[in-house]
């Protein structure tokens, strides 16, 4: 049995314990935003927050994370789509196909919480997730925005 804090909310899971998080949240929990893309934590469509840090939970057994770690998906970023990553990925019409948004969304937000002001090389850096459709501009122009506005939301 994991016991998991998932968005806030502590489950207990019954599963076994070498089963990928991912799997977890999409068949135990129901929190389908979550993709699966490669299976080996390459292409990132599956990244959530493990306590505030961006994970690829399609290759991390739940055996390996602890009852009081706090994950987060893309249904716990925000309950209406106000994160500010979330309004600058709507504004600036960021997905083409979109499958491997709730990733990108989810890795950007970790990076803002880290580096409030990235820079390029920053976005480069920590911004390693696949998107097959090539949307890669419209995102690092979309991170650039959420961290305008939170700069201005942290001044007001």
């Amino acid at each position: 049995m994991a016991r998991l804090t998932i968005n806030g909310e502590t489950r207990d899971i019954d599963v076994d314990p070498e089963t990928p998080l991912l799997w977890v949240l999409r068949e135990q929990a129901g929190l389908t935003g979550t993709k699966f893309g490669c299976g080996i934590a390459q292409c990132g469509a599956c990244t959530v927050h493990i306590d505030g840090v961006a994970t690829r939970s399609c290759a991390m057994p739940v055996s390996a994370i602890e009852a009081n770690q706090q994950i987060v998906t893309i249904e716990g970023l925000s309950e209406d789509g106000s994160h500010p990553v979330q309004q600058a990925w709507l504004a600036l019409d960021v997905p083409q196909c979109g499958y491997c948004q709730a990733g990108m969304i989810m890795a950007a937000a970790a990076l803002l919480n880290g580096t409030p002001q990235p820079t390029d090389e920053d976005i480069n850096a920590e911004i390693t997730n696949i998107c097959r459709c090539g949307t890669y501009n419209r995102v690092r122009a979309a991170i650039k925005l959420a961290a305008e506005n939170v700069g201005a939301s942290q001044k007001g």
